[in-house]
């Protein structure tokens, strides 16, 4: 299993040089159409990953489903489906991170040339915190079959918080204790400074602001990150197919970002939908060791809860707003 993992970290590793190296090496303004043409790019490339799933798992290359998930052999169906699952479950649970990120850009007023870079780099730094994460969720299922049932109270207790709180104003990113903290070690100064986290102002080395938006970014992630990775062990316990859908859902985060970027307001019920799939994963954790929820039922639960809370956006009368900065084009 070393060498299929090490194969798709440099699949990752390449996947990223390309985007940031070829393809985006000009600074430029993601626009609608080329930000919805790269979401299929990324929806296609982690729905052929899906397929190579199904041929690793169904022959046993490099060891992988030898060693059975807490459901039982993964042979290659099971495993594709579950990587399916758990790839759709990322994404649905990325749409609260995309509002914040809206938010963080607004705050710290990041020029829509650069928004790309920001996230880019926000985001290689989600992929390696995740990592860990995942590493230690998979040493805890394997050790205590009892975590289940405590990743199933921290989603039972998030998921309820999601569904009935009232929505509340967002704080000022400049407000919170990372930004302090940031602007204590590293002096920021404000301005465009072509795209660079350093600048020398009177000879002397300063961050611009763009810093501590990739650091807030990434803070959030890992926020983010202790109800989805406990989530996603409710799909699968095999710690590859876990890894693999997580990375493919956060690398399309980026560009589903930019063809939300001007809508997101309107897609306010999203979060009742993410908030019932919570619980559902909550529920389907805990009564694991009674009853086995089926894996396509997981996933039929996650699109029409996906796809009911779209509708419901849409059909609202709730007038939307754009949460980021106003240079942001449309094409």
């Amino acid at each position: 299993m070393l060498l299929l993992w090490t194969l798709f970290l440099l699949l990752v590793v390449g996947l990223l040089a390309l985007d940031l190296g070829v393809f985006n090496r000009k600074v430029h303004v993601i626009g609608f159409k080329e930000a919805l043409r790269w979401t299929v790019v990324w929806i296609v490339v982690a729905l052929l990953f899906g397929g190579l799933v199904y041929a690793i798992y169904e022959n046993h290359w490099f060891g992988a489903g030898l060693i059975p998930d807490r459901d039982g052999p993964l042979d290659g169906s099971s495993a594709a489906l579950k990587y399916l699952n758990g790839y759709l479950l990322e994404k649905c649970l990325s749409v609260d991170n995309l509002f914040v990120i809206a938010m963080i850009m607004a705050s710290f007023k990041v020029p829509a040339k650069y928004q790309h870079r920001v996230l880019f780099w926000g985001i290689l730094g989600a992929i390696v915190t995740r990592g860990i994460f995942i590493g230690l969720g998979a040493a805890l299922v394997s050790k205590f079959g009892w975590i289940f049932y405590v990743f199933g109270a921290l989603l039972l207790w998030t998921g309820g918080k999601m569904l009935f709180s009232s929505e509340k104003e967002e704080k000022d990113p400049h407000d919170s204790w990372i930004f302090r903290a940031v602007s204590r070690v590293f002096p920021i100064v404000e301005g465009d400074f072509g795209g660079r986290f350093t600048t020398r102002v009177g000879g002397a080395l300063r961050f611009t602001s763009l810093l501590p938006a990739v650091v807030i970014i990434e803070a959030t992630d890992v926020m983010f990150a202790v109800d989805s990775v406990p989530a996603i062990f409710g799909i699968t316990s095999d710690a590859f197919i876990v890894f693999t859908s997580n990375i493919f859902a956060i690398l399309g985060l980026r560009s589903l970002f930019f063809v939300l970027a001007d809508s997101l307001d309107r897609f306010h019920h999203l979060k009742t939908a993410v908030a019932i799939i919570i619980l559902f994963i909550a529920i389907k954790m805990i009564l694991h060791d009674w009853y086995h929820i089926p894996v396509l039922v997981s996933l039929a639960v996650i699109v029409v809860a996906l796809v009911g809370g779209i509708v419901a956006s849409l059909s609202s009368d709730r007038p939307a707003h754009t949460s980021v900065p106003p240079d942001h084009p449309n094409d």
